[in-house]
């Protein structure tokens, strides 16, 4: 990969908080709630440079009692904003709505009602977030869709899950679960393999049938989620931390939010200490943590670490994308047993599983609840 000029990131994740009223078995994040008195405010997110996407996300954004302001200052450093949430506020979510009618609304769906219940822990989950949804749709809300985090339990679910998006025409977004501070999980893992990649093998199929640019593109996505539960190296290099960046509750900036203790885990700064993102941006921290980023032994495939490479090397998504629709238009099926290696001059080493400093796990050092925050019921 040659030495390119570093320029200011395109993308961001503002996490806006670990207060979270969901419990959800494949993430850990309600145990460790973020005290409401410390967590970034608008006014810090004014330092924030143009952007061309802003993902708002937590624990649950709509705990935050300032939220709408959290947005407004966002829609003035980015055209396009989508807040992640579990659905649970309805009544905050279609007032939010109301007063941005061009914000984007992602709803974390985790199967059909049973399976999603189960899975995040409250009971009418998942109707309330069908409801939220179709409500959003009722006001002419555009951007507005629903996920699935994919575990052992629920990627039969999927399937249906994409259907029933197609038949309400909203977006479908998918991923796998992962182990990460973030999550304050280690024993996330698919351990029924081959059904769970039958599954994508099944959906990156009907992806492609679609007669839809962007559904293509999900299906070359959707490819590297079975080369991340393979444990493969990853299709396209990881950038993170250079096209892109996350922001946690107290002002610390990372570049993704799969990091781990036992490999590593180095923060660029805290964008409070700083008059302005770019002295974060550029500075020595900075640098440093973007190198430790090219030999990062993780293999991860996630939405926002994977999709600004897919833009930057979109040839190389493309001609996967053109011999395989040509292959659907055939009634033939993509070679699963055969996924491609893009090297574009990363380093080898990065998201190579094999070439790993894991220590034992330390549960982000140790960190333990803190007894006098109490955990969100509502």
């Amino acid at each position: 990969m040659k030495q390119e000029k570093l320029s200011l990131p395109s993308d961001a994740s503002i996490i806006t908080t670990y207060r979270c009223q969901m419990r959800c078995k494949m993430c850990n994040i309600w145990k460790f709630p973020t005290d409401e008195r410390k967590e970034i405010t608008a006014k810090d997110l004014e330092k924030l440079s143009p952007l061309k996407f802003a993902n708002v996300t937590g624990g649950e954004p709509f705990q935050r009692r300032d939220l709408e302001d959290i947005v407004s200052v966002l829609f003035t450093k980015a055209p396009r904003v989508v807040i992640s949430t579990s659905g649970w506020h309805y009544d905050r979510i279609i007032k939010l709505a109301k007063k941005f009618p061009k914000i984007g609304i992602r709803v974390s769906i985790e199967g059909l009602s049973q399976a999603n219940d189960d899975l995040r822990g409250r009971p009418g989950g998942f109707d309330n977030g069908l409801k939220v949804l179709l409500k959003l749709r009722e006001m002419g809300v555009k951007d507005i869709g629903f996920g699935i985090t994919v575990s052992n339990k629920n990627s039969e679910d999927m399937l249906w899950l994409y259907r029933l998006s197609k038949k309400l025409k909203m977006e479908f977004a998918t991923a796998t679960f992962h182990n990460s501070y973030y999550f304050h999980k280690d024993d996330n893992r698919v351990t029924n393999q081959d059904v769970v990649v039958s599954h994508f093998e099944e959906l990156i199929e009907e992806l492609l049938k679609e007669n839809n640019p962007k559904s293509w593109a999900r299906a070359f996505f959707n490819l590297g989620l079975i080369n991340y539960i393979r444990g493969g190296k990853r299709m396209l290099p990881c950038e993170a931390g250079t096209e892109n960046y996350f922001i946690e509750p107290y002002g610390e900036v990372y570049p993704c939010n799969g990091l781990e203790d036992r490999i590593w885990k180095e923060s660029m700064g805290n964008i409070r200490d700083f008059d302005t993102f770019e002295e974060l941006w550029f500075s020595e921290q900075a640098v440093k943590v973007r190198n430790l980023v090219k030999i990062c032994p993780k293999n991860c495939w996630m939405v926002g670490t994977a999709a600004p490479v897919m833009k930057k090397y979109i040839r190389h998504p493309a001609q996967w994308i053109v011999e395989n629709k040509t292959k659907s238009l055939l009634g033939k099926g993509p070679d699963f047993d055969k996924i491609p290696y893009y090297n574009v001059g990363q380093n080898p080493l990065q998201g190579d599983l094999n070439y790993s400093r894991m220590k034992p796990f330390t549960d982000n050092k140790g960190v333990k609840p803190d007894p006098d925050l109490p955990l969100v019921e509502e």
